[in-house]
């Protein structure tokens, strides 16, 4: 029943260092266990360690790509121009 709680406080630890090492690469990661916490500790949950880790894996990916969706691209993306501004047609 405490193994939610370590993945909570593992996705605690996760967040602060998002904090210090800006960028999401973290952050995905993080909201992943901390719904797999929340899923621990509600019963939810009953696999073991290696399929913890996979649907992990996967949960932090899909909240990666949420969290791009929603937020986009930074704004120190690079942007690629197709067509010049004095190009004439």
């Amino acid at each position: 029943m405490s193994g939610g709680w370590l993945w909570i406080v593992a996705a605690l630890v996760l967040g602060a260092l998002e904090i210090l090492l800006p960028g999401w690469i973290l952050l995905g990661t993080a909201i992943a266990m901390g719904l797999m916490g929340i899923a621990i500790l509600s019963g939810l949950w009953t696999a073991g360690l290696p399929l913890t880790l996979v649907a992990i894996a996967a949960l932090s990916g899909l909240c990666w790509l949420a969290l791009r969706r929603i937020f986009g691209s930074s704004r120190g993306d690079v942007r690629v121009w197709t067509r010049d501004i004095n190009d004439h047609k």
